[in-house]
Order: structure tokens, then C-alpha cells, then sequence
């Protein structure tokens, strides 16, 4: 699987990825939004494009859509229960649906609520597994819920679903919010080794530079993974006094994305 990450250097901070067969050349654009910059790189790259995949339905994944397939003839993909708001979907996909590329690709689709109700995740099996996370979970931190999400189901995502994927898992998450969510780790869990020592690499890095982390390493800094640690949970009754001393992991994640909102 070759794997293509495109930095449209726009405002909202998006990634978009091509994920070509190294056989065929065929590919799959992962949420366009600059869809010139993905018909451009595919071309330098002599691959083809005969899928596009949407993660969720909101504008800066899907907008490009349209100019994307009329300059390839690309099927659009996206989760069965989003086809309708984003509009010319070919396939809805639901939980288990493998989109294949070309020869040698297959990926997985989770169904993976909470930054929207209907989103999906697209996991690649293997000796390298990969996870296509698109607003779900970012390098070190978790999606908002602010725009038809709800953070109970997103906390059961990443409980019953992510936190249990191969710790060997590389992230491909839908921005780059690198730097500022591992300050928001550290403001949670002042000392976090592994926080203070990413930080210290990338904080002058540009986007493109950025370190695709693994789940593994999320688990050392990302909070919304670390639910049961002693220092982020006294830090957070700080803030929430009815918190209680033995939180439950559902109410620590909840405090922690209500405190990331406004962070």
C-alpha cells in the first residue's frame, strides 16, 4: 500500500491522502477538499484515481467531490447513513465494508460515531497496519463534537473500538493539530514525558513534516487515551468539583472533551 499525505495549507489545517496500489496504480482520494492538488499529485505520481472516500459529510472533507470525479470518473464512497447530506455517493458503506484498490489494497470500514453520527475510520490490515481517521481521532487528541456529534459516542469509539486496534497502527488523522493538543496534554499532566519530548521536535516542523505517530505512542500522550491517570484526573477536579475521586473512564473523557472545547 503507498500512501500519499497532501497538505493543502488552508485555514482549517486538512490533510487529504491518496492510497494507490503499488501493482495497478489505482488510488483512492480520502476526503478532497483541494481536489486539484489530489488530481495533480496522482498524476505526478502516474497513478489513477477510481475512488473517492468521505469519512463524515462536512464540507472541508467532501467539497470537492463533484470537480474531483468530473475530472476522473471517480465513485464516490462514504457511510450509507451520510450519503444523503453529501449528495452523488455511488456506494454507502457501512461496519465491515472493505473498499478494495487495485490489487494489493483492502481497508476495512469502522463505523466510528461521534465527531458525527455517521463517520467512518478505514483501517488497513498487515505487517504495518494503518487507520485512515479522518475527525475521529487526531495525533493526540479527539475529535469535537460541536456540529451533529455526541461525546458519549464518541468516548464508546475510542473504548470499544480504537483503544483496542494493534498498538502498531499508524494514524493518518484528517488535520494537523499536532502542537496544540499535545499543549493541551501537557496543561492536563504537566511532566508527560513523551508530551514534552514530541513537542520539543515539532513544534517548529511544518505540517508535512509532522510525525505520523502509532497508537502505541498516542497511548503515552494522547489524554483522551489516558483516562485513568492520577495526575490528569486530580488536574481535572480541579476544574469540575463534582467529579469524584474514582471517576469512571466514560466521565473523565467526557470532562476532558467539555474542557477542550473552549481550550
Amino acid at each position: 500500500m503507498l500512501v500519499e499525505r497532501l497538505w493543502p495549507d488552508n485555514r482549517l489545517r486538512n490533510y487529504h491522502y491518496l492510497v494507490a496500489c503499488e501493482q495497478t496504480g489505482e488510488a483512492l482520494a480520502v476526503d478532497p477538499l483541494d481536489w486539484q492538488l489530489m488530481r495533480d499529485a496522482a498524476q505526478q505520481r502516474g497513478w489513477t484515481i477510481t475512488q473517492i472516500l468521505n469519512t463524515h459529510h462536512h464540507l472541508d472533507h467532501c467539497a470537492g467531490n463533484g470537480p474531483l470525479k468530473a475530472a476522473t470518473h471517480a465513485r464516490i464512497l462514504a457511510h450509507a447513513g451520510a450519503a444523503s447530506t453529501i449528495g452523488g455517493v455511488d456506494q454507502g458503506l457501512s461496519r465491515g465494508d472493505v473498499v478494495r484498490v487495485g490489487r494489493t489494497v483492502e481497508l476495512e470500514c469502522l463505523d466510528t460515531p461521534g465527531h458525527t453520527m455517521s463517520h467512518i475510520c478505514l483501517l488497513a490490515h498487515g505487517d504495518t497496519p494503518a487507520l485512515f481517521s479522518g475527525d475521529t481521532l487526531f495525533n493526540a487528541g479527539a475529535g469535537n463534537c460541536r456540529n451533529g456529534g455526541d461525546p458519549q459516542a464518541l468516548y464508546e469509539t475510542f473504548a470499544m473500538q480504537l483503544a483496542r486496534l494493534p498498538d502498531a497502527t499508524r494514524l493518518y488523522a484528517g488535520h494537523d493539530y499536532l502542537n496544540h493538543n499535545l499543549a493541551f496534554t501537557l496543561d492536563r499532566e504537566p511532566g508527560n514525558a513523551a508530551a514534552t519530548s514530541l513537542l520539543a521536535t515539532t513544534q517548529a516542523l511544518p505540517a508535512l513534516d509532522m510525525p505520523i505517530t502509532t497508537l502505541g505512542e498516542e497511548k503515552t500522550f494522547n489524554s483522551f487515551f489516558r483516562l485513568q491517570n492520577p495526575l490528569l484526573i486530580a488536574r481535572l477536579r480541579e476544574r469540575f468539583a463534582d467529579l469524584p475521586p474514582d471517576p469512571a473512564p466514560c466521565e473523565v473523557f467526557l470532562r476532558l472533551r467539555e474542557l477542550r472545547n473552549s481550550w
